[in-house]
């Protein structure tokens, strides 16, 4: 892996709709750019990436969890292929083999981590998902945040990217699954 930059966001909400939250809620998106092994090419054998999205589903889970100001509640992931790559590389990087060091760094998560793929160039911006890490139905942290590297990707370039949080949306009042009623068998309910 030709790993170029990372970049860390750390965002604290203190007040959502005119009123103070009970709890700082903290998200912290990581995301980092690296060269584009198969650049200008089609092929058949994606390896090279499955590889590198397990490789950085440990160091971006890693970092994020170490910013994040108590225990990860919701994650996310979301990738961004420069212009002279395909889709299919986002595919590749992150849903093999990614999950599993993610999962590892925020203590769990047994409901499918939400993603985001699309292609561009620099600047490019990319809302990245998030949900509840052990069960995707807590609808009080349906969210979402944005990310973006003003300097990439280039055209052979990808940013991967990964997020994290340490509780849901602000003020949730839209009823559904609440967390203490959890079965947390199927990371679904």
């Amino acid at each position: 892996m030709e790993l170029l930059k990372i970049q860390i966001v750390k965002e604290v909400v203190y007040s959502e709709g005119f009123r103070a939250l009970d709890k700082e809620l903290h998200r912290v998106t990581c995301g980092a750019v690296i060269k584009n092994p198969y650049v200008n090419r089609f092929s058949d054998d994606l390896e090279d990436l499955v590889s590198i999205g397990e490789e950085l589903g440990a160091l971006l889970g890693t970092r994020a969890v170490d910013e994040l100001d108590g225990d990860p509640h919701s994650y996310g992931k979301a990738v961004i292929v420069g212009m002279n790559g395909e889709l299919e590389h986002a595919a590749a990087l992150m849903h093999p083999r990614l999950g599993g060091p993610l999962r590892k760094a925020v203590g769990g998560g047994r409901a499918i981590i939400p993603s985001a793929k699309k292609k561009g160039g620099p600047g490019t911006s990319i809302d990245v998902p998030l949900h509840y890490k052990d069960a995707m139905k807590v609808r009080s942290h349906f969210d979402a945040v944005e990310f973006r590297i003003a300097d990439a990707p280039n055209n052979d370039e990808i940013v991967i990217v990964i997020s994290v949080t340490n509780g849901g949306r602000p003020h949730p009042r839209v009823g559904g699954l609440e967390i203490e009623d959890i079965v947390g068998n199927d990371g679904i309910s």
